[in-house]
């Protein structure tokens, strides 16, 4: 057997005593007879009959019980997917992320499916808890709190499979994390606090209002302590906790860098001098259709940068992001050395992603809401047992992927309202369908895209225009092809085939409106 084909439904001896007390806890507690049936049916499917078999030969035979494994989300907020230097992309120091990615398998094509919202974590971060594609998770979005209490969120299927679940972070979803996780602590808001010193900046000619290692502009240091320390220190706890438990553990670390306002101490940005820091080939000092698409002034991810944009500009806020992206990676670094430390290494699966990717200066962009590479993508890594080391896969997947793939190594099946698919057979080399024949991107009501087999179609409905991209050999998305006569069939595929993705995912957008001739 594949060390990836972990035995599902196996329970331990002592999971078996801890759910039992469990259970005779909420009798003393007067719970509701239906509440008890579903206690029992649910621990009842907890235990594989293996297990239980193996466990009435205990004294007969030294054979050991398979343990479930231990899953531990690292989650980033805003961080593109040429961040990590090990990926080739960027003069960037991330040795931490460096090491995961040598020990295990990076996907290189993740992606976001996009947002309804110009908040794009919430939807990013709704679809991931819910399992629920991007205009599916929108219609359960207001009432993401009956799901809650109706059990179908991620942690919550996972503990019916007696898992301990805690959190601690980023949460921007709209139903309490406290009770959704048996543990949560720090429960942040979608972003720190910011101040109009953080804005239209740095100005030529002028001094530049902020300073991002300054405590008293508050943000990330608010309470004292910087937030990505902070939640490095209560998954630190946590891990303490877990390994004096029986059960296994699920534990989602989401900090809310590197998300502006992007704050770090003096000696992570002096990292970056202005001339270690690279201008993006794709910068330009305004976008064309920056407002036809809804990235334009009015978009407060845009008004960070001053417009038109300069590539000092571009330098001074990329140099920022960098130095909070250094420190994030410290962070994480100490959470993994507790890991080994305690003795937790081995069977602990390990994920690190994030919600987006991020503009910072590419394509005269500062935000999230666009349908580029550079905030579409993201990094993609597991580590775990018998996972290979040092391995990429290009396979295109959603980054909310890991939902099912996670559901799958705790044994519990997918549920049928779920449109993510488990990545363990890519990782086994295996055919899935997770490896996406096409990849469907959407951005409000303004922007949709497909990306087929090395090309990119983006539409903007509103500006009735489209843009056309050779992935394969034009990766930053320098040379729009859309009306260049010899790829009119192409952009005519791509078409068609975004039309069916678009029933596929239940997006009701007329593209044939505004686009009669495609």
């Amino acid at each position: 057997m594949s060390r990836l084909d972990y035995p599902h439904r196996m329970t331990s001896p002592k999971q078996t005593r801890w759910s039992i007390r469990a259970s005779a806890a909420l009798l003393q507690r007067d719970i509701a007879l239906p509440v008890l049936v579903s206690l029992a049916v649910t621990f009842a499917n907890s235990v594989h009959p293996q297990a239980l078999a193996a466990g009435s030969r205990s004294e007969q035979s030294n054979t050991p019980i398979a343990k479930p494994p231990n899953l531990l989300f690292l989650f980033a907020d805003d961080q593109c997917f040429e961040t990590v230097r090990a990926f080739g992309h960027t003069d960037i120091d991330t040795p931490n992320l460096d090491r995961l990615a040598a020990r295990g398998t990076t996907f290189t094509h993740a992606y976001n499916m996009g947002s309804w919202s110009g908040a794009v974590c919430i939807p990013s971060r709704t679809m991931l808890i819910t399992g629920r594609s991007l205009w599916r998770a929108q219609a359960i979005y207001h009432t993401t709190d009956q799901e809650r209490t109706a059990g179908r969120l991620w942690p919550q299927l996972l503990q019916g499979r007696g898992y301990r679940t805690y959190f601690t972070g980023k949460w921007h979803i709209n139903t309490d994390a406290a009770s959704t996780f048996n543990v949560a602590k720090h429960i942040r808001p979608g972003m720190p606090k910011d101040m109009p010193e953080g804005y239209n900046r740095p100005l030529t000619g002028q001094p530049d209002p902020w300073n991002p290692s300054d405590p008293k502009h508050g943000g990330f240091w608010e309470g004292g302590e910087h937030w990505s320390e902070v939640t490095a220190e209560d998954a630190i706890e946590f891990l303490g906790e877990a390994r004096r438990r029986s059960e296994p553990f699920f534990m989602y670390v989401a900090f809310n860098a590197p998300h502006d306002p992007r704050q770090s101490p003096q000696e992570y940005v002096d990292k970056y001098p202005l001339d270690r820091v690279q201008v993006p080939a794709s910068f330009l000092p305004e976008y064309p259709h920056q407002d036809a698409i809804g990235c334009g002034p009015g978009l407060r991810d845009e008004r960070l940068g001053p417009f038109p944009r300069t590539e000092h500009a571009v330098k001074v806020h990329r140099r920022e992001y960098y130095a909070l992206i250094t420190h994030l990676d410290a962070q994480i670094g100490r959470v993994l050395a507790a890991l080994e430390s305690n003795g937790q290494t081995e069977n602990t699966w390990i994920f690190f992603t994030a919600d987006h990717g991020l503009a910072v200066g590419h394509h005269g962009l500062f935000g999230k809401q666009n349908l580029y590479d550079h905030s579409l993508r993201v990094p993609f890594m597991v580590v775990g047992p018998g996972v290979k080391a040092g391995q990429k896969i290009s396979a295109p997947i959603y980054l909310q992927d890991v939902m099912p793939t996670v559901l799958e190594l705790a044994g519990a099946p997918k549920p049928a309202h779920v449109d993510f698919h488990s990545l363990l057979p890519l990782l086994r080399g295996e055919s899935s369908p997770a490896r996406r024949e096409a990849i469907y991107g959407a951005y409000l009501e303004l922007q949709r895209a497909v990306i087929h087999d090395g090309w990119k179609l983006i539409l903007y409905p509103k500006a009735k225009v489209a843009r056309l991209y050779h992935l394969a050999e034009d990766p930053s998305e320098l040379k729009d092809l859309a009306d260049d006569p010899a790829h009119k069939e192409i952009t005519q595929q791509l078409f068609r085939r975004l039309l069916a993705l678009q029933q596929e995912f239940g997006d009701k957008l007329d593209l044939t409106v505004a686009f009669p001739n495609l």
